[in-house]
């Protein structure tokens, strides 16, 4: 025990540590184990020498100062150390001695491993480094290259060829010095040899023939085309504008309008007219915008976007560049390929366009662009804002009959090698174009007279002697049974029976619209797989003719014990819009006075809850179904009637068009009066 003092300093109580011993034996083992560790420690680690184990092995003896003098010479850290120091039992106190020497020979281990694979590697690389310097000796001894070199040389020979801009050919020529000081055999060779194959494979200042001649461009359409004249007017008018002002900035062509309308052969005769390469890609489903800008070179596999993918196989920079169904596009988590292509597509920013591959800008001002979608309402706004829209109308049956006699059977008998053993009359192609195809376009018909066409060619085929000749009742023995059903036609008036005219994909239809009046508690049914707005077209029509229930010289009491259903037959196909508003009104009107509706009128137009009749779209197409459908008088919205111009003459001629502003002309024009007989529905 210490003494104690009252005196301001520091104090303390000490107590003497002693140690506890423990068995010789014991003690002898963990001292050996100790010592064995210290020589493997110093034959790992050459911060450590010999003399270290020595001066270790002179002071065994003593166990306790054995372990502290281990722990001071060996560079334990402070915490085991404290831990040595702490522990009074000399055999637990080896044991710690031990287990901090075991980490330190792993650790020191470790180490040398990593160190002489790091020298191996050096070494290796330093081999490949003297061998490759021999093998350049030799084939400067011998006269040969070195593929760096040859690359090089190559490269540098098309980079003089190429008419490369300034800034261009500044990273270029970088480039192709970085080449010559790149391993060969390294993977950033092989990058950097892509990148310049494909800067070097781009048409930077290659021109085709451009030729501007209009009466050239006129009759490569006439013959190409049936048809079509406000689409191949406006080509020419952009052709004229682009020869009297080259440089200036003109619009992109869109070409719109169903499947098999001409779409993409407009663009080929436009391309053949002027001489031009012509290109094509589709973006249809394309939903990375890397498909259009490229990748970043940087990644494995990375290429050029299919813009500049298009240019090189053109190898001209001045091609007719096509890109088929812009409206097909999607967005996702790689981007908008649309707002990809605002660069591409805009004469202001597509002078310097740049590929995220090659990271320098390119003049695509001098390409020609024509775009094509089936649905311009798809296109987004931002797009469709940089393009000026041809719209393509189906065609009509005359239109399908000319261009299958000019274009379509010439091909199929060349085709199928019955060019003069076969004969396909012009009653056949309409019986064909009428019940067994349904589009707006030909490709349909263009298949069915394949289909004909082979028929023939098997027969002649097994020994059969020719000409032959097809005739319209021949048809159902060679394509099967008519898919296509002629429209209903009505026979006489009817009460709560009304035509109306719907568009379609295909082109046109007639759409009969019934309806059923029982009594009930004024409920109203719609049925036929109608889609909303259509929906809310039949609410308008309803509510319109309750609220001038008066004027049609209806009750009241009427509507509220009476239930009401419309349907749209063929329940299966959907069907939308507000073009049937019209219609729908008229066989509400009809059931409720009991007035017939004129079976020898369609109509179509969007009905107001004032009554009033406002404009539809797809008129030449309906009035096509019209003509088709034996309708002889069509009512059509008085807004509409400026649309006529685009109806071919041959329908006009035909079908009597009226136009109507409000419904009490359409009740006028299309109910029989009270004293008409009629058959009346439900």
């Amino acid at each position: 025990p210490g003494r104690r003092s009252t005196a301001p300093v520091l104090s303390a109580e000490v107590t003497e540590a002693r140690e506890r011993p423990g068995r010789r034996e014991v003690l002898d083992g963990l001292v050996f184990q100790v010592l064995t560790e210290v020589e493997a420690l110093v034959a790992s680690d050459e911060a450590y020498t010999g003399e270290l184990a020595r001066l270790l092995r002179a002071n065994a003896e003593d166990p306790g100062r054995f372990a502290d003098l281990v722990a001071m010479t060996v560079a334990f850290d402070l915490r085991d150390r404290v831990r040595v120091l702490e522990e009074l039992d000399l055999e637990r106190r080896l044991e710690v001695v031990s287990g901090v020497l075991r980490d330190k020979v792993e650790f020191a281990r470790i180490a040398r491993e990593i160190e002489h694979r790091a020298q191996e590697d050096i070494g290796k690389s330093q081999r490949e480094y003297f061998l490759r310097q021999q093998m350049k000796a030799i084939r400067s001894e011998l006269g040969e290259e070195a593929r760096e070199e040859a690359d090089a040389r190559r490269l540098s020979a098309r980079a003089d060829e190429a008419g490369l801009p300034p800034e261009a050919e500044a990273a270029i020529r970088g480039e192709i010095a970085r080449l010559r000081g790149t391993n060969p055999a390294s993977s950033e060779y092989g990058v950097t040899l892509t990148w310049l194959d494909w800067a070097l494979s781009l048409p930077w200042s290659a021109e085709g023939e451009d030729s501007l001649d209009l009466g050239k461009v006129r009759r490569a359409l006439e013959e190409d085309h049936h048809g079509l004249e406000k689409p191949k007017a406006r080509i020419l008018e952009f052709l004229a504008v682009r020869a009297a002002a080259p440089e200036a900035p003109g619009p992109v062509l869109c070409f719109t309008g169903p499947p098999g309308t001409g779409k993409t052969s407009l663009a080929q005769s436009v391309a053949r007219a002027m001489g031009r390469k012509l290109v094509r890609i589709s973006v249809g489903g394309v939903h990375d915008e890397s498909q259009i800008r490229g990748h970043r070179r940087t990644y494995v596999g990375a290429l050029p976007g299919r813009i500049l993918q298009a240019l090189r196989r053109a190898g001209v920079r001045n091609p007719v560049l096509v890109i088929d169904e812009v409206d097909k596009m999607g967005s996702g988590l790689q981007g908008d390929p649309a707002a990809a292509l605002l660069e591409v597509l805009d004469p202001e920013q597509n002078r310097s366009f740049t590929d995220h591959y090659l990271d320098l800008p390119f003049d695509l001002s001098r390409v020609l662009f024509i775009t094509t979608a089936n649905d311009p309402w798809e296109i987004p706004g931002p797009l469709l804002d940089r393009m000026e829209t041809v719209a393509l109308r189906g065609y009509t049956e005359e239109e399908k009959v000319a261009i299958a006699r000019r274009h379509l059977v010439p091909r199929v008998l060349a085709g199928t090698g019955l060019r003069g053993r076969l004969r396909i009359g012009t009653p056949v192609i309409r019986s064909i174009a009428r019940l067994w195809t349904a589009e707006a376009g030909v490709r349909d018909l263009r298949r069915r007279l394949d289909e004909v066409a082979r028929k023939f060619s098997l027969r002649a085929a097994t020994g059969e002697e020719g000409p032959f000749r097809v005739s319209a009742g021949d048809l159902p023995s060679l394509l099967g049974p008519p898919p296509v059903h002629a429209p209903e036609r009505r026979r006489s008036p009817e009460v709560g029976v009304a035509t109306g005219l719907a568009w379609t994909g295909a082109g046109g239809d007639l759409l009969v619209i019934e309806g059923l009046r029982m009594p009930g508690t004024g409920g109203f049914q719609v049925t036929g797989s109608l889609g909303d707005v259509m929906k809310e077209s039949i609410q308008a029509a309803a509510s319109w003719v309750r609220a001038g229930a008066e004027a049609l010289g209806l009750a009241r009491e009427e509507f509220s014990g009476s239930d009401v259903h419309i349907h749209f037959p063929e329940g299966a196909v959907p069907k939308d819009g507000p073009s049937a508003g019209v219609a729908v009104t008229l066989v509400i009107a009809s059931l409720f006075t009991g007035r017939p509706v004129r079976h020898d009128v369609a109509v179509t137009g969007e009905i107001t809850l004032r009554g009033k009749v406002l404009p539809v779209g797809g008129l030449p197409e309906k009035l096509s179904a019209a003509r088709r459908g034996g309708i002889r008088r069509v009512l059509v919205p008085e807004g509409n009637l400026p649309d006529l111009r685009e109806v071919p003459p041959e329908i006009l001629r035909e079908v009597e068009v009226v136009g109507i502003a409000s419904m009490e002309e359409a009740l006028a024009a299309a109910l029989l009066g009270p004293g008409r007989r009629g058959r009346r529905r439900g």
